[in-house]
């Protein structure tokens, strides 16, 4: 039999807030983390905008020696794990270390550190290159920098499926506790690709918004006018646990984790499959391993990239798998107010969602003015909206075809 997964910490870094409190008041608020880049100088670059993290200061969480010797993708993942961990109220010195891990996904991982040492290379040999430069740009940097920091023995790796690779890591986190391999995970997703070579490729593959003059209104999911996905960078880590542990320490559960499922595309390397067949079989397969029926899920935090294609299979998908039902539930994309973080975005977005489930409320999808005919479902346009939700599922689909979907539910009342 199964063993019950819940979640008892939530940790964010984005670029429109680092806090998870402030961030879901920011959201429900309609805030946008989308700006002008800062980072770097963007004058020889056709897109100027996306949502990094220009005022960066990770030292509350980290010692500024160990800050030099991590990547920052390494970085976002520390502080809004350490963040989760205080959350969740657990001591890891209590704890029996081979019955802790961690699994992070992460798309890209230390491309600053490839950059910076590329550099190094061409201009002043190969004697200049860095030392430490697999250990900072290796993807699975930023799992073994939070299992040495907490001293957690058990499970630990990192997947890389692209725009899947948080909710990749959260299924597989998940059956790890559900199977007895372990009592506690770290799980969720990291992404820092925002630098001069991941922008030029994004941008030279036509991949992304050119609303230079309208930043925070260039993330438009579900839109008639949406022209592309809005470049971010950021983290999203939570603290699962197995129920009776958690309960055993009398831990702040937020919502229990019920269902994953996954696919693959088999098509093009880039774009989804038109008709969402492999989104679609995600989705049944997360609903199929909760033991539920379309008709129980509430919200759907959907990848809604605000691509023309991506969105629209989504919504095909969308309908495929609900019949009747996707008509009365509620969806939202909150790349809307954060843009894209590419590997980390599903660790994002399920903290979103068991933000929604606590507070009751669907957050929005903002920018969304002009209905696209073909994306005809509620997305939930402009405004928050109170609803009880007692399951809900969340979406990330990546390049290269993979579809990843889970399902977390409210704790039924009397076993929090």
């Amino acid at each position: 039999m199964k063993r019950r997964v819940v979640v008892t910490g939530l940790g964010v870094v984005t670029s429109l807030s680092c806090q998870v409190d402030d961030l879901w008041d920011r959201i429900l608020a309609g805030e946008s983390g989308i700006h002008p880049l800062r980072g770097f100088d963007t004058d020889e670059f056709k897109i100027k905008f996306g949502g990094d993290i220009h005022d960066w200061d990770p030292s509350e969480f980290i010692a500024p020696k160990e800050i030099k010797r991590i990547d920052r993708f390494t970085q976002f993942a520390m502080v809004a794990g350490t963040q989760a961990i205080r959350d969740s109220g657990l001591d890891f010195k209590m704890e029996e270390p081979f019955r802790c891990g961690v699994i992070l996904g992460s798309g890209i991982g230390g491309l600053g550190e490839i950059e910076t040492q590329m550099f190094k290379l061409f201009e002043k040999g190969p004697s200049r290159v860095s030392a430490m430069t697999v250990p900072k740009m290796m993807l699975n940097a930023a799992g073994g920098h939070l299992s040495i920091e907490y001293g957690l023995r058990g499970p630990n790796y990192t997947v890389a499926t692209a725009c899947a690779s948080a909710t990749n890591a959260i299924g597989d986190a998940l059956k790890t506790i559900q199977y007895d391999d372990a009592d506690v995970m770290i799980t969720g997703g990291t992404e820092a690709a925002m630098t001069r070579m991941g922008l030029s490729a994004f941008t030279n593959i036509r991949a992304l918004s050119s609303r230079n003059d309208d930043p925070t209104r260039a993330s438009r999911p579900f839109d008639l006018d949406r022209d592309g996905f809005v470049f971010s960078e950021g983290a999203g880590l939570l603290v699962f646990e197995e129920l009776e542990h958690a309960k055993a320490r009398g831990a702040n559960i937020y919502a229990e984790v019920i269902g994953y499922g996954a696919s693959g595309d088999a098509g093009h390397i880039t774009q989804p499959d038109e008709h969402g067949t492999g989104a679609a079989y995600a989705m049944t397969g997360a609903l199929r391993d909760a033991s539920l029926g379309p008709d129980a899920i509430d919200y759907i935090n959907a990848h809604g990239t605000s691509t023309p294609l991506g969105d629209k299979a989504e919504t095909i998908a969308i309908k495929d798998v609900f019949g009747e039902d996707a008509k009365t539930v509620s969806i939202s994309s909150t790349k809307s107010e954060l843009g894209h973080s590419l590997g980390a975005s599903g660790g994002i977005e399920l903290v979103l969602s068991a933000k929604a489930i606590q507070s009751g409320v669907v957050p929005p999808t903002i920018n969304l003015e002009t209905p696209d005919p073909a994306c005809d479902l509620d997305y939930t346009p402009n405004q928050p909206r109170e609803r009880r939700i007692d399951y809900a599922m969340s979406n990330s689909f990546g390049f290269g075809g993979h579809n990843a979907s889970v399902v977390i539910r409210r704790l039924p009342n009397g076993e929090a």
